[in-house]
């Protein structure tokens, strides 16, 4: 489960992919199977897929342990044809981010 936090020290990606609303299912179903692969590989903390509403966006929030786990990953080459056919179909926006603060109500 996704536990956003500064203390745990995770490193955080914010993958935002553009799409052609007729192809927004079919990323998302792309990067479900995706993420059914790589959350087998050690490091891997959490993902969450989001959609947009206007059907042009597909984000990915995900969570591992260090940046060399995140990493190792990329050299797997099981990750590959994933990206590969996201490519074929989005055009793609990394990020790498650290939990700078958290807020919830009352505190």
């Amino acid at each position: 489960m996704t536990q956003i936090s500064k203390e745990n020290g995770y490193l955080t990606l914010i993958n935002v992919f553009t799409v052609q609303p007729v192809n927004q299912q079919a990323l998302v179903d792309l990067l479900i199977q995706a993420t059914l692969e790589v959350k087998k590989v050690p490091g891997f903390i959490s993902s969450s897929l989001h959609r947009s509403l206007d059907g042009t966006k597909v984000t990915m929030y995900a969570q591992w342990k260090s940046p060399e786990d995140y990493q190792a990953m990329r050299a797997n080459p099981s990750a590959s044809p994933f990206l590969e056919r996201a490519l074929a179909i989005a055009t793609f926006e990394p990020g790498m981010y650290e939990v700078v603060e958290t807020f919830v109500p009352g505190s």
